[in-house]
Order: structure tokens, then C-alpha cells, then sequence
């Protein structure tokens, strides 16, 4: 499968050098045309208050149309109507605002994560999940955490129906329902962590994590403990010298760029 990294939404919170990204996969399959999230996307400029909640005071979203999943995949010489599938890693505004441009498509999930979008226990679920992102009924495939192990990963589903070599990684913590994305990319697989990480020196070590960034991650987490958890397993692979495994998150810019190089 041919695999494309989209930039698919700006971010600029305060104290976090070069901004956030939203990173997105553009999988092309035999099947159609698959996204992992959906970034933010055209209507989310026109009820910013509705659709992403407080957390735009803080995050400062761009939402620019033009960096929406819809037109960077025109912009590829492809027709949007061909994306059959979205894979979430989560159901956080600036991962599911493009889910409203791909109305046909089926949206995968994890059990627990629909869950948590549809019947929120908290008040921090009460502000992330919006029922505005819902209001065009997606038709949401959930999923229970049972599986195979993946590297290391307790319990991972390969999303046939949708192609061989797209598997869903159960990774709670982040969120109820978190959950990992691998693609085999035929040369290497792409592991699209979502945001069990924020930032790639919580992994390498080299410098510390924007602070602003690191607070953001801890005061939102679901489960505190188990994201710590995530970070070691990562850590783990980071360290792992691995040619054939692309270790990628949603918004270090960084790691964007890196992948990009690659390709």
C-alpha cells in the first residue's frame, strides 16, 4: 500500500516551538482510499465554539481550508469521494473535525472510545468530545480491545475489511478509548502512535519536552499512569534499531518532517 503524510491542521500553543501539526495518513488500497484521523477539517471555521469547545483558547487552532484532508487529497490527483474508510486513533476534535467532508465513510474505531464519545463520564470527556463533530451521524465500526500481540502491544486487530496490514492497536490512556494505527507500507510499517506522546524528546531523551505541552498531556490524560506506561513502551521501540518500523505521533512537527524525508 502506498502510504502519504499529510499535514491536515496548524496548531500554535503557547511555549511549544514551530507549533503542532495533525498528522494524517493517506492509504491507498487495492479497496480505495483509507485516512488514519481526519484532522481538522472545512467546517470546523464555521462554529469553532461548537465544534473544538474551550481548548481552541489554548491550542489556537488555525483552521485553514486549505490544509483540510479534502483538499490535500484533491491536491493529490485523487477524488475524495474514494475514501471508503477512516481509522481513528481517537475521537478529539483536531483528530475527527474532517470526518464531517467524508460523510460516506465509515469511521473505525475502538468499542471503548465510541463509548466514551457517545456517553461522556467526565468533564474533561464532557469538553473533548463534541457532539457537534457527530451531528452528521458517521457510521462508527467499533471494535473490542481482544486481538494479537504487535511488538510488544497487548492486543491488536487487522482491519481486513478494510485491507491486509492496517491493524488497530488497543493503547488506552490518552483517552477511554485510545488507540494506535500500524500500516505496512510494504517497504517498512508506519506506527502512527495518535497521542500517546506529544513530543519525540519524550522518547529520545535529547532535550526536555515543551512544558506547556507536557502539562497540556497530563491535565487531559485519562489515565495518567498508563500514559507514562506508553511512553516506556515507545520508548522501547524508539531505541530499537529498526529499519523496517517508521515510529510516527499526530502533532510533533519533527517527526512529520522526518518521515517526509524518508518517503
Amino acid at each position: 500500500m502506498r502510504v502519504h503524510h499529510l499535514n491536515c491542521g496548524t496548531m500554535r500553543p503557547p511555549a511549544a516551538p514551530g507549533g503542532l501539526v495533525c498528522h494524517v495518513l493517506l492509504i491507498e488500497t487495492e479497496n480505495g482510499l483509507a485516512l488514519v484521523d481526519s484532522g481538522l477539517g472545512r467546517h470546523d471555521a464555521d462554529s469553532p465554539g461548537a465544534r473544538f469547545g474551550v481548548a481552541r483558547h489554548y491550542v489556537r487552532p488555525v483552521f485553514d481550508p486549505a490544509e483540510a484532508a479534502i483538499t490535500r487529497i484533491r491536491e493529490l490527483g485523487h477524488d475524495p469521494r474514494d475514501v471508503r474508510h477512516i481509522v481513528l486513533t481517537h475521537f478529539d476534535a483536531d483528530h475527527v473535525g474532517g470526518l464531517a467532508d467524508f460523510p460516506w465513510a465509515q469511521v473505525h474505531l475502538t468499542d471503548a472510545e465510541a463509548l466514551a464519545a457517545r456517553h461522556p463520564r467526565t468533564l474533561v470527556e464532557r469538553q473533548r468530545y463534541r457532539p457537534a463533530q457527530r451531528s452528521h451521524t458517521p457510521d462508527l465500526i467499533a471494535y473490542p480491545p481482544t486481538g494479537e500481540a504487535w511488538r510488544g502491544f497487548e492486543s491488536a486487530r487487522e482491519l481486513t475489511a478494510i485491507a491486509p496490514g492496517i491493524v488497530l492497536i488497543n493503547l488506552p490512556g490518552h483517552t477511554r478509548g485510545h488507540a494506535a494505527v500500524a500500516v505496512d507500507a510494504g517497504a517498512h510499517w508506519i506506527l502512527h502512535a495518535g497521542d500517546a506522546f506529544y513530543h519525540h524528546a519524550q522518547l529520545d531523551g535529547t532535550n526536555a519536552a515543551p512544558r506547556s505541552l507536557t502539562a497540556m498531556e497530563r491535565g487531559v490524560a485519562a489515565d495518567w499512569p498508563r500514559v507514562r506506561a506508553n511512553h516506556e513502551l515507545l520508548r522501547q521501540l524508539w531505541w530499537q534499531p529498526d529499519p523496517s518500523l517508521a515510529l510516527v505521533n499526530s502533532h510533533d512537527p519533527y517527526l512529520l518532517a522526518r518521515v517526509l524525508e524518508r518517503a
